[in-house]
Parts: structure tokens; C-alpha cells; sequence
């Protein structure tokens, strides 16, 4: 019976003992990768074996099996390794942790049970930077990085600026610069010197001729009144049949050819009161005209209008007499200058906007009414504390950027901004003048201190439930696999 026994047993002993052996095969070959990467020189002068499977199992004895592995042979260890114990949670004095097993943690320098790697320093949340910042962490680059990444920074300075709004706008002819040819007598036009809409005339240019009883028989009482000069009461009548004609708006040149000649003229010259082109155009050669109908409408384009929509956010930093420039989108380069000279005080209902109109200088009339330009309005702000425009990373509930705290590291640092001119903008918080931040590569700087904060999160969960703790990313991660 014993021996039946004995020989059912026999298969299973053997399967337990290759067993064995392979996994010593499998965890020295680990351990070898281990001393390679990680552990100090070890010292053998008093051996002592473990199970790197089951570490608080230990003896002196260097055939001793594990008794809760299947029989796995004990492997050697340095004579100061202690058994391991599940470690207890994180401690407000740990100080100290280990890399590679981030579960041993202690509150003075040593090294680790485990793979004897010397514990290093705990980073707080306050050592790595990242309070008010969660999901990222301070991150340590090389030059040599540096210069692959082609990460630059600039500094944090005081600088001009301005705020800037950019809005669109319609050019229109500056109404205080339009001239209506009327006349004030009836008569009928006898010649047209204006035949086209958009003729460019000077001021004194005559623009058409007229014919007109009234104007006639005014002449002829004004020569009658010259010749009975010398009467008693003459001088009154010459007076007052000077001042009917000026009434009339004849001209000082025309009344005093009408006194040298002194021959009544059939037809009166109206001329141009001002420099211009003629925009509108309403009569024609022989229409007959009446007092007070418009006849040419002349527009003197040196100076426009630009009407620009300004949103009721844009309304603060936006007041008349700020200069401001406008360009056309198919004529690159070229730049216009003015400055605004009214704002509307009541908003357009249907599209909740203002109207700012802008007064734009034109000596080349390369402007022209009905075009649509661009327009930038700038309130200067005077000196303000400025940083790069391409510093600034911005998210839906926060803007930060990284700043350059020397010996490699960069710092993520939560910022305060305001308007921005000219590649800035203006720091209202979170920086000081001399700082220096990235510039450049900032998403690729943004993606490793977001995976280095991640890390150490999960880090510090596998350390204990009693406390989390950001650490430096790990010194020895290139020797994994």
C-alpha cells in the first residue's frame, strides 16, 4: 500500500521540481537585468537567500525552497535585506522612496529592500510647482533637448501697448465735403460743361450756362442804376441793384465785367464752389430748371468716411480722436491712417452694434466710396508689463505658461492677460519684469509635464490611501522595457 503510494506521488514531485526550476531560470534572468540597471555592488560576505516572488520569506539555508510557491529555490541576498512587509501608508515625514518600487517609502536616506537602488527625494506638490495647476508638473530639459526641440524663450518686459480692435468698414464720401449746384432764378440751361458722372472738376470751373429773364432784366436795372449815378439818390439804386444780382449768386468777377462792357449778358455761367467729383448728375443740355432744384452734386474725396461696426464689448476701449488704420484686402501693403471722429450713441437693434465713423485722409483718392476695408482701432494702453503672445497657452477655464526656473526646469505658472498689440500681451498677473518663459515648442513642453503629472499621480496612489505626493520623474525610467 505504501509503495502504490509512493510511485502516484513520484509524477508529481518531478512536475513540481521542473516547475521550479524554470521559474529560478525566469527570476534570475530578471535579477540579472535588475543588478545591471539599478542595484549597487553587492557585498557576500554573509549570504542569506529570499523568494523574489514571496520577499518576506528568507533563510540562511542555501537549499531552502519557498514553501508557498511550489518549491522555488531560495536566491541570494545581501546580509542587510530585511523581510518585506506590505508598506504601510505614506506618512506626512516620508521623505524618501524608491523608483522603482514606489511602495517603499522611509523618512531618512537608505536603499531598497527590494532591488537595494538607493530612495530618493519626495517631491511635494510644492516642490514640482504644480498647485493651482492640476494635470501638470514641473518638467527638466537638457540644452541638447533644447536645441532638437528648437525651444526658445523670451522675457517678460515692459513694453507700449495698445488696445486693439479690428472691425470691418464701409467707405463712404465725407458728407461735410459734398456740394449741391443749385440755382435761385428760373431759367433754362443753354450749355452743359459737366456730360458725365465721375468728371473730376476745380473749384471755379464753370459747369453749365443758363438763360433766364429774370437774370437779364436784373442786368439791365443795374446799368441804368450806374448811369443815373450822379442823380440825387443814385448811389442807393446802384447799391441795390448790386446786392439783388449777389443775391442771385452771381459772382464779383461777373458784376464787375458787367460794369466794364456795360451790356447785359443772355446767359449766366454757374461754377464749381469747391474742388471735387461730380457725383451726381440731374440735368440735361436745354432742361428747364427751377429755384432750389439740384442740378450737380460735387464730392471733395482728400478726406473719407469709413462707417465701422463696433460690438457692444469693443465699446470701452474705443473713443473719439484714437488713431486707427485701415487696409484693403486686395491692396496689400498699403496703409491708411486716421482717427475716429464720432461714435453712434444708440445700438442697432438687429445687429447690436455701434457705429464708430472714421476719418480717413485721401490725398492720392486711391480710396474710393462704396469699398470695404479692414479697419484696426487702437487705445493706447502706455507702458504695461508685456509677455510673447506665443507664451501663452490658453484652455477653456485657465491660461498659463512655462517658465524658465533654471537648471533645466521649466514651470507651468497660471497667468493673468489683457489686450494684446503687436505680438504681446499686456501681464496683469502671475509674472514678474525679467521672468523669462518658452516661447516655442510650448505644446511639446505641454505634453510632457501633463504626462509627467499623470505619472506621478499614479505613483502616488500605488504609495498608500494616506497621502499623494507629485514626484520627479523617474532617474532610471530608460532602463526599463
Amino acid at each position: 500500500m505504501n509503495m502504490e503510494l509512493t510511485h502516484a506521488k513520484a509524477p508529481g514531485r518531478k512536475a513540481k521540481q521542473f516547475l521550479a526550476a524554470w521559474r529560478l531560470g525566469v527570476m534570475l534572468l530578471v535579477g540579472g537585468f535588475i543588478t545591471l540597471g539599478c542595484s549597487k555592488p553587492h557585498d557576500h560576505s554573509t549570504p542569506l537567500y529570499w523568494c523574489p516572488m514571496h520577499p518576506e520569506v528568507t533563510s540562511a539555508d542555501p537549499n531552502a525552497e519557498c514553501d508557498k510557491c511550489g518549491g522555488m529555490k531560495l536566491l541570494p541576498k545581501e546580509p542587510d535585506a530585511k523581510p518585506v512587509t506590505p508598506a504601510p501608508p505614506v506618512s506626512k515625514t516620508a521623505k524618501f522612496f524608491c523608483p522603482m518600487h514606489p511602495a517603499i517609502v522611509s523618512d531618512k536616506k537608505g536603499s531598497c529592500p527590494i532591488c537595494s537602488m538607493d530612495l530618493v527625494p519626495i517631491k511635494t506638490e510644492t516642490d514640482t510647482h504644480t498647485a493651482g495647476l492640476p494635470g501638470l508638473a514641473t518638467v527638466s530639459i537638457t540644452p541638447e533637448i533644447r536645441q532638437r526641440m528648437g525651444l526658445t524663450v523670451g522675457a517678460v518686459e515692459k513694453r507700449a501697448l495698445a488696445r486693439e480692435v479690428r472691425t470691418s468698414a464701409r467707405l463712404v464720401a465725407d458728407e461735410t465735403r459734398l456740394f449741391r449746384v443749385t440755382t435761385k432764378i428760373e431759367g433754362w440751361v443753354e450749355k452743359l460743361f459737366v456730360n458725365v458722372t465721375g468728371q473730376e472738376v476745380k473749384q471755379g470751373d464753370p459747369l453749365l450756362t443758363i438763360y433766364s429773364p429774370e437774370l437779364v432784366a436784373a442786368q439791365e436795372e443795374f446799368l441804368i442804376a450806374l448811369r443815373a449815378k450822379e442823380t440825387p439818390g443814385g448811389d442807393r439804386l446802384v447799391a441795390s441793384a448790386r446786392r439783388r444780382l449777389e443775391l442771385w449768386d452771381i459772382s464779383e468777377a461777373q458784376i464787375t465785367q458787367l460794369e466794364k462792357t456795360g451790356k447785359a449778358e443772355k446767359f449766366l455761367a454757374l461754377t464749381a464752389t469747391a474742388s471735387g467729383v461730380v457725383i451726381e448728375k440731374n440735368i440735361l443740355s436745354g432742361q428747364r430748371i427751377m429755384p432750389g432744384e439740384a442740378l450737380l452734386a460735387i464730392a471733395d474725396l482728400s478726406v473719407i468716411w469709413a462707417d465701422a461696426d463696433l460690438y457692444q464689448s469693443d465699446l470701452p476701449h474705443v473713443s473719439t480722436g484714437i488713431p486707427v488704420t485701415v487696409t484693403l484686402p486686395d491692396w496689400s501693403g498699403k496703409v491708411f491712417k486716421g482717427k475716429v471722429s464720432f461714435i453712434t450713441p444708440t445700438i442697432d437693434p438687429v445687429t447690436r452694434t455701434a457705429r464708430a465713423r472714421l476719418e480717413i485722409e485721401n490725398p492720392d483718392r486711391l480710396l474710393k466710396p462704396g469699398m470695404y476695408a479692414n479697419a484696426r482701432l487702437a487705445q493706447p494702453l502706455g507702458e504695461v508689463l508685456a509677455i510673447p503672445e506665443t507664451a501663452v497657452m490658453r484652455t477653456g477655464d485657465r491660461t498659463y505658461a512655462f517658465q524658465d526656473g533654471g537648471d533645466g526646469k521649466l514651470i507651468p505658472v497660471i497667468i493673468q492677460i489683457g489686450a494684446r498689440s503687436g505680438g504681446y500681451f499686456e501681464l496683469v498677473a502671475g509674472l514678474q519684469a525679467g521672468d523669462r518663459v518658452v516661447t516655442s515648442a510650448n505644446f511639446l513642453v505641454d505634453s510632457e509635464s501633463s504626462l509627467k503629472a499623470a505619472l506621478a499621480g499614479m505613483s502616488g496612489e500605488r504609495s498608500g490611501e494616506g497621502g499623494e505626493q507629485n514626484v520627479e520623474s523617474d532617474p532610471h525610467a530608460g532602463h526599463r522595457r
